[in-house]
């Protein structure tokens, strides 16, 4: 009996041991801030993206509300959630208004040459 006891206790010691410490809001907040991720000098080439083609506010240069106005980007983005099979189509007035439609070009592609299409792909 005394020795199940024993090897519970030592058992149970062993477990505690191995666990991290909890850590505390308060120690986390005190501690020193972790500086910014550098890129390493030997790390490979990153791909640029195009700036015309880069997501950016609504409104700003670059966005298809500033490119046709609300009107037309408010069209065009309808017509692209009509169409677009995609879990998270590019359809918003913030992105290029390429973009939206290469995205509804490329959904209006999908369907095959007797299959009937929606209006919106022939808009």
């Amino acid at each position: 009996m005394r020795r199940t006891v024993v090897a519970i206790l030592a058992a149970a010691a062993f477990v505690a041991a191995c666990q991290p410490p909890a850590e505390t809001p308060e120690a986390e907040a005190a501690g020193p801030a972790a500086p910014p991720p550098e890129m390493p000098a030997d790390a490979p080439p990153q791909e640029e993206v195009d700036p015309a083609l880069a997501v950016s506010p609504a409104g700003q240069p670059g966005s298809c509300l500033a490119e046709a106005g609300p009107a037309a980007s408010a069209r065009l983005v309808e017509r692209c959630i009509a169409v677009s099979p995609a879990t998270h189509p590019p359809c918003n007035a913030a992105n290029p208004c390429e973009m939206i439609q290469r995205e509804i070009d490329r959904a209006c592609e999908m369907y095959a040459p007797g299959e009937a299409r929606p209006a919106e792909c022939g808009a």
